[in-house]
């Protein structure tokens, strides 16, 4: 029982970095070879976008504003692939090691990434 109770503190130290290194990372998605970049914290959060001026087109400016939300949602996308990869390489082992913990139920509901 003393083991059980170790191997569940460790887990939890564990999952409390997983969580905080969650929390400072931050990724970035693009589209359009580069012309629309947005930057999402490791939760998910959409932090910062940015749009070259090249995506714009004065003389089509409907034509443009189109494009550029076109390119904002697929770099939006791109990025949370890329936050839902961190995410399981930060928290999928522990989720894991919990599936074979008696009484855990297979991982931990609400939890991202779980």
């Amino acid at each position: 029982m003393q083991a059980l109770l170790q191997q569940a503190q460790q887990m939890q130290q564990q999952l409390m970095e997983a969580q905080q290194q969650l929390d400072e990372a931050q990724v970035e998605g693009t589209s359009g070879g580069g012309l629309v970049k947005v930057t999402v914290s490791g939760r998910g959060s959409v932090e910062d976008i940015s749009i070259d001026a090249a995506a714009v087109d004065a003389d089509d400016p409907a034509e443009t504003a189109q494009t550029i939300a076109d390119l904002v949602l697929a770099a939006i996308r791109d990025a949370e692939a890329a936050v839902e990869r961190l995410q399981q390489e930060k928290m999928g082992p522990l989720n894991d090691a919990l599936g074979g913990m008696p009484g855990a139920g297979g991982g931990m509901p609400g939890l991202p990434g779980m």
